[in-house]
């Protein structure tokens, strides 16, 4: 489990994709005095990875198909900057939202300009995941706990604003995302289990 607040950017020092696997080892730049151990849980970009081994402050993360399947891991190159943050322990302040770094799917940023005090940025996503996003409401985009300002459904799309003010831009990778990039999307755990919830009260009435 984890906040959404980033605790440092990473970069990937070495991708080894398989055919269905990525091994994958990342810098942990600032976590490297963090006293990390082999087998915690780290979000990279919203996914929750165990580090399988641990050299000088070089995490090795074995991605696994499922994981593949689901996230972009497959496209990103050697030298990307990834956003990271150790898992939530009970003295650790919730800051953001819970995370669960599950990565329900992908969205794609396409708008973006700067108001008065900080950066309005828009995404789109299939329908399927955008139902979950609602106005004032959480959501995780590459892993950082975000609120959405507004929102518009548009057949199977669903469209979503967020506000970044400049520490986010400058601590997390959405600083330097272009238009076009596709980012992880994980939706808040109370619309996950209030969507079950109404779904199987309906069938219960069947």
């Amino acid at each position: 489990m984890f906040t959404g607040i980033i605790e440092t950017l990473g970069s990937i020092v070495s991708l080894q994709k398989g055919d269905d696997s990525v091994v994958m080892q990342v810098d942990l730049n600032a976590l490297k005095d963090k006293q990390i151990k082999i087998g915690d849980s780290i979000a990279v970009n919203g996914m929750c990875l165990t580090v399988t081994r641990l050299d000088r402050g070089i995490a090795r993360f074995d991605v696994s198909p499922e994981t593949v399947n689901k996230c972009l891991v497959s496209h990103w190159q050697v030298g990307d900057r990834v956003n990271l943050e150790r898992a939530l322990t009970l003295q650790t302040p919730l800051g953001g939202h819970l995370v669960s770094g599950h990565v329900d799917g992908t969205g794609v940023m396409v708008g973006r300009h700067d108001a008065a005090e900080s950066t309005l940025m828009q995404f789109e996503t299939p329908r399927e995941i955008g139902r979950f996003v609602a106005i004032k409401g959480s959501v995780a985009v590459d892993g950082i706990s975000l609120t959405s300002n507004a929102v518009k459904d548009r057949g199977e799309v669903t469209s979503f604003e967020v506000a970044l003010v400049p520490h986010t831009l400058g601590v997390t990778t959405l600083g330097s995302l272009q238009l076009n990039a596709r980012v992880h999307l994980e939706i808040d755990l109370v619309a996950r289990y209030l969507a079950r919830m109404s779904e199987s009260g309906r069938e219960s009435l069947n």
